[in-house]
Parts: structure tokens; C-alpha cells; sequence
């Protein structure tokens, strides 16, 4: 049965619990994903590579490829406007 909420509807606290609950477990578990990442791009740095371009190439990878490209085109397209293309 559900709860009176303070001047508003009625809340299903259990329901409602139960969700927070699980939000919180995901936070944990995505804070043990991320020490992982960083535990794995400390190996990629030991091993002689960069771990910034790393993480740019994964998140490169994540993108769908006529973003990416037209993301580059734009990026391409604003350096050269500044005088700045061959940093890129």
C-alpha cells in the first residue's frame, strides 16, 4: 500500500526503496569498473604508451563513424580558420 507523500501523492516507499537500493549497488559496482580503467591504463603507462590518446581512441571507437567524421571535418575546418590546422 502506498505511503502519504508530504503534501503530495501517494509514494510506494518499498518500491521506491528498492530502486534507490539498486541505484546505489550500480554506483558501487561502476566505482570498481572505473578503478579497473585506471588500473589498466597505469599498465598501458608502465608499458611505454600514453594513456591519453588511449582514451581518446576508445571513446573514438564508441562513436557512430559519420559523427566522428563529420566531428573531425568541423574540427579540421575550425583550425584552419585560426591559422592552427597542423596541430591536428
Amino acid at each position: 500500500m502506498p505511503d502519504v507523500g508530504h503534501n503530495g501523492p501517494p509514494v510506494a516507499s518499498d518500491q521506491l526503496q528498492s530502486i534507490i537500493e539498486r541505484i546505489e549497488r550500480l554506483e558501487e559496482d561502476k566505482a570498481a569498473v572505473m578503478m579497473d580503467i585506471k588500473e589498466v591504463l597505469a599498465e598501458a603507462k608502465n608499458n611505454g604508451f600514453d594513456p591519453k590518446p588511449i582514451k581518446r581512441l576508445v571513446a573514438l571507437r564508441k562513436q557512430d563513424r559519420a559523427k566522428a567524421i563529420e566531428d573531425r571535418q568541423i574540427l579540421e575546418l575550425y583550425a584552419a580558420a585560426i591559422g592552427c590546422l597542423e596541430l591536428i
